[in-house]
């Protein structure tokens, strides 16, 4: 008798399931807008938070055909280390040409002694600045002091020798 019961019970169960299943999928997708208000604003306390507490960087991939510690130059130190938001995995791998908004490249700088010296941070936000490729900058201390943050020259003056590159150094985004 309990088996008659606990079969109609469990086919019930799958069910109701499935149907919730196909509920959730039917919900409207995000719009454009809803995603750019979803996405942090362009400030450095808030992206230190979010990579380091919310979202730790260091479980992002790396660069696709970089390993940690690769050499690096002036500016950014002797060593480096460049992780990818997922986003930003996503379209290098596709080849789009063009990072999404949203993207985050996040390089930790070392010296020649291999000691974490800086982060940098690369942080597309559509609409931020269109003269600087609409990247946001920002460079902290290991103590997350930050250095710089915003439109720094420095680093559009610099980048802005690939900008056809989607302003990045790292390896080819098309």
């Amino acid at each position: 008798m309990t088996r008659l019961i606990t079969i109609p019970c469990i086919l019930l169960c799958l069910s109701l399931a499935t149907g919730c299943q196909k509920q959730d999928k039917s919900q409207p997708t995000q719009s454009a807008d809803q995603k750019a208000a979803a996405l942090p604003e362009a400030d450095g306390s808030t992206l230190i938070e979010l990579i380091t507490v919310t979202q730790d960087y260091r479980q992002w991939p790396m660069f696709p055909g970089k390993e940690a510690l690769y050499k690096g130059q002036h500016p950014h130190g002797a060593y480096l280390t460049t992780y990818v938001s997922p986003a930003v995995l996503a379209a290098l791998q596709s080849k789009s040409g063009q990072l999404p908004d949203g993207s985050i490249i996040v390089k930790e700088n070392y010296s020649p002694e291999k000691e974490l010296a800086a982060v940098t941070l690369m942080y597309r936000r559509t609409g931020y600045n269109p003269e600087g490729g609409d990247w946001y900058w920002l460079k902290y201390a290991p103590d997350k002091t930050i250095l710089a943050e915003g439109r720094v020259d420095g680093c559009i003056n610099c980048h802005r020798g690939v900008k056809n590159n989607d302003w990045v150094f790292t390896g080819p985004v098309k």
